[in-house]
């Protein structure tokens, strides 16, 4: 963050559902900003559950408990115990938010009076504690939004028409009551004014990039091959959350309408809900052009990077265009052309069109993203790969999008943020 001539200080809980050691999705995004808090000398405690995304299996590490308070980077880290399902079906999807919810009120609770929350959806429901805990301490809640939750349950026809009805209800609630609601893109911006929100009262914290992903270098890719005995072959990566909402069968019926071809490899890292379904189907299919691993450490995700010729965003057609998956900022950022099987209209086609990064097919068309492969296998890719880091450096840069951040936690606060002289005597 730029540096200004007085520094500040803030109390703030954050309420959510995903957290560190959790590196895709919410959890990814929340630990960066919290850290990022830390780092610049607030004091910053989170409230959360015990990683468990997106397996869907909370590690041995923490089996079998009910609590726990850990600290990283500065970051106050309390845990609670939800239940978590395995395998997801949208009731206990259900079932294990509100788990979630009731028991961080009860952790939540005895807590330090923050001067801020910070709330993340979803889950939507964490609305509940956030109106009641602003009122108890009397201090105000910012709302971040990271998916359209009630939208996106329609879309996809996950819930009966009257739970929609009531997500939407309760949606209007928190929103009501926040201070300040914030949303990841112009396009969910947007969509939150249109269900009567006030423009001024709809902020704009967009993801950062990391920027260590500029300064890849060609030896982590080859490493990289050499450990996964992946050779010379062009590599297709998909990586991140194996999810309903990613239409993963589009990538299975590519890899069969190219198994032909043994210079390709598509290669699908990660876990979620639909990763064991996609695995037997091509398996059955005999895809040995098909490919899984799954979720990498840090050096070795910066080796698939590096290593990846053209890298994969696929979702259903269902899928609103306000859906906005963070892997294509990280592909942007690592100089990765991209072919995205999207809603022509969403964010993601928009952002490949501006920044000239790679190509937009129809969702599920398996076809289109052969031929779309092909084509850009046969394109100058290294034009791509620039654009994609210029558009990246320039959008999302962490300095100002972090910065904007904490002047919306300020802002919300409703006071300039107390003098670093208080740090010596912090309440």
């Amino acid at each position: 963050m730029a540096k200004h001539d007085e520094e500040w200080w803030m109390r703030v809980l954050i309420l959510s559902i995903n957290y560190w050691p959790e590196v895709t999705g919410i959890g990814a995004f929340t630990t960066y900003r919290a850290e990022h808090l830390a780092a610049a000398g607030h004091d910053v405690e989170v409230c959360t559950t015990f990683p468990y995304y997106p397996d869907w299996r909370v590690p041995q590490k923490y089996a079998g408990k009910f609590g726990l308070t850990e600290e990283r980077n500065g970051v106050r880290i309390v845990r609670c115990r939800a239940y978590v399902p395995n395998p997801v079906t949208p009731i206990k999807r259900i079932l294990h938010e509100a788990s979630f919810i009731a028991a961080l009120t009860l952790r939540a609770l005895p807590r330090k009076r923050p001067d801020v929350l910070l709330v993340v959806s979803p889950p939507l429901g964490l609305m509940a504690p956030a109106i009641l805990l602003s009122r108890l301490w009397g201090v105000p809640y910012i709302f971040d939004v990271e998916d359209l939750q009630p939208d996106s349950a329609a879309d996809l026809g996950m819930l009966p028409k009257w739970a929609v009805k009531l997500l939407y209800r309760v949606e209007s609630t928190a929103y009501r009551h926040a201070r300040l609601v914030t949303t990841l893109t112009p396009t969910m911006r947007k969509r939150i004014i249109e269900k009567g929100v006030a423009e001024d009262k709809v902020g704009l914290i967009e993801p950062r990039m990391d920027e260590s992903l500029i300064d890849l270098l060609p030896e982590e890719g080859r490493a990289f091959r050499r450990r996964y005995n992946l050779g010379e072959k062009f590599l297709v990566t998909h990586s991140g959350n194996m999810g309903v909402k990613q239409g993963l069968d589009v990538i299975v019926d590519a890899a069969a309408r190219l198994r032909d071809d043994d210079s390709m490899l598509l290669l699908c890292v990660g876990n979620g809900a639909e990763c064991e379904r996609i695995k037997r189907r091509a398996a059955e299919m005999q895809l040995d052009n098909l490919r899984f691993l799954p979720l990498l450490d840090e050096a070795d995700f910066r080796g698939l990077m590096a290593a990846s010729d053209v890298c994969l965003v696929t979702q259903q057609r269902s899928v609103s265009e306000i859906v906005f998956p963070s892997k294509i900022v990280t592909y942007l950022a690592a100089g990765c052309p991209v072919i995205a099987s999207v809603n022509p209209e969403c964010e993601v086609a928009q952002i490949l069109h501006e920044a000239g990064a790679g190509t937009v097919v129809a969702a599920e068309d398996p076809t289109a993203l052969v031929v779309a492969l092909s084509a850009l296998r046969r394109s100058d890719m290294r034009k791509a790969g620039e654009n994609a880091r210029k558009y990246a450096s320039e959008r999302w840069p962490s300095a100002r999008v972090l910065g904007e951040l904490e002047r919306s936690l300020a802002s919300a606060a409703g006071q300039a943020m107390r003098s670093l002289a208080w740090k010596g005597s912090k309440p």
